[in-house]
């Protein structure tokens, strides 16, 4: 240590420390494992083995050859997959255990799945929950159960359990339904079950999740699910990756993106179409409703998983529809606005006078928009049904018009590209 001319030799607090506990050179300390003699995978287990093996092996004992501590073990099998036959067994049995640290370190969560094809419904009843871990300083937590659809979560479809006070072992028996989930959701989806602590003061705290591909429920079956709690995957950090790595990672985030974008659109609308056949005489055809004419009755059932358009995060939707080409300027139709969210269900129904003839040559536009104080409305999303359409939307417009005085009802997905034809009036 060389100290300049003119300059006080000092010492910190941390050398004096390490000078009056620390007199001579420190050593290292043995673990507790290098007094436990691991065999080699290659050498035949010895019949008698001597009390002299409980001791730290030594660098030149003759005839411990096949007694190799941790370190010289790892250097001389190659790392972590080279200890013995047994220790590698008993291993894999705590990972797939249920009694390991692994598996019970945050608790069990039990819940049920249904998946109704008829109405386009998922079904969650979370059932209940056992040995959480503890999340606040009187050794309980405050739990409660979120639900996402992954790829794409979001408030929109986040569903959301009652929260159960001081226990570690709740019990809910409380279900969530998802609506508008078609069966090619069902195929590429995945359901991720988030188990937090809920905090007044503070943020809430996550205490484990489960996911589920949704491809394990078969439609209109109950299926049981008895999950460990996990510890969410972690995120890769672009630091620890290479200059290749990170080009390939930016091109795969970008590409993941816009096939998010491209399969969850804005929304999806849930429509019923029902063309009622003209009024006889007697009024027996009309469907009862004072009707002398036919004409199509629309009737806008709810919506599902909009686009949030507002900064808090939801929207204040609402629906109009209109029947093109409309020269008079008399088919527009308007729902009531419900406030702060992104899953209204509006249940109303509009009637339009017209004969079958005269409506296969027409167009039904129906929009989704958020509705805005002092500005322009936002417009969220919007489907056409006619003639010229494809998909479900020709398929539904199709099974209106051949089924006379039935109701149709059909979920339809918002695509984000505005009519031209239309103003956000």
């Amino acid at each position: 240590m060389t100290v300049q001319r003119g300059k006080k030799l000092s010492i910190s607090i941390q050398e004096h420390m390490a000078i009056d506990v620390c007199p001579g050179p420190i050593r290292p300390i043995r673990q507790i494992s290098a007094y436990f003699p691991r065999l080699s995978p290659t050498s035949p287990t010895p019949p008698n083995p001597s009390p002299v093996a409980l001791s730290p092996p030594a660098a030149s004992a003759p005839g411990g050859a096949h007694l190799l501590s941790p370190l010289r073990a790892h250097s001389r099998w190659g790392g972590g997959g080279s200890s013995s036959q047994n220790s590698s067994v008993d291993t894999s049995v705590e990972i797939n255990s249920d009694d390991s640290d692994d598996c019970t370190a945050l608790g069990t969560l039990e819940f049920e799945l249904r998946y109704e094809r008829s109405c386009s419904e998922l079904h969650c009843t979370v059932l209940r929950a056992k040995g959480l871990k503890p999340m606040d300083f009187n050794g309980l937590a405050d739990p409660y159960v979120k639900l996402h659809l992954l790829p794409g979560a979001s408030k929109a479809n986040k569903l959301k359990t009652k929260t159960i006070r001081n226990s570690l072992n709740p019990v809910w028996n409380e279900t969530l339904t998802y609506f508008g989930i078609t069966e090619e959701d069902m195929h590429r989806k995945t359901l991720r079950l988030t188990v937090c602590d809920e905090d007044k003061l503070t943020h809430n705290e996550l205490i484990g999740e489960s996911r589920v591909p949704l491809k394990r429920v078969k439609p209109d079956q109950t299926k049981h699910f008895h999950t460990c709690l996990e510890h969410p995957p972690p995120l890769p950090s672009p630091t620890a990756m290479g200059e290749a790595l990170r080009g390939i990672s930016c091109y795969l985030r970008e590409w993941e993106n816009e096939q998010l974008h491209s399969l969850e659109e804005r929304g999806r609308l849930l429509l019923s179409l029902q063309f009622l056949p003209p009024a006889g005489p007697d009024g027996a055809d009309g469907g009862g409703e004072g009707r002398r004419g036919g004409g199509l009755c629309v009737g806008v059932k709810r919506c599902a998983h909009l686009a949030a358009m507002d900064v808090n995060g939801f929207s204040d939707p609402y629906v109009k529809i209109y029947l093109k080409p409309d020269i008079q300027k008399k088919s527009k139709h308007k729902t009531a606005v419900m406030k702060k969210t992104l899953n209204p269900e509006f249940n109303e129904e509009f009637f339009y006078e017209i004969s079958l003839s005269e409506l296969a040559k027409k167009t039904l536009e129906v929009t989704v928009w958020d509705h805005d104080l002092g500005r322009s409305n936002d417009f969220i999303g919007g489907v056409c049904l006619s003639g010229r359409s494809q998909g479900d939307a020709l398929r539904h417009w199709t099974d209106c018009l051949k089924s006379k005085g039935q109701r149709v009802e059909r979920w339809h997905i918002l695509t984000n590209e505005l009519p031209r034809s239309f103003s956000h009036d």
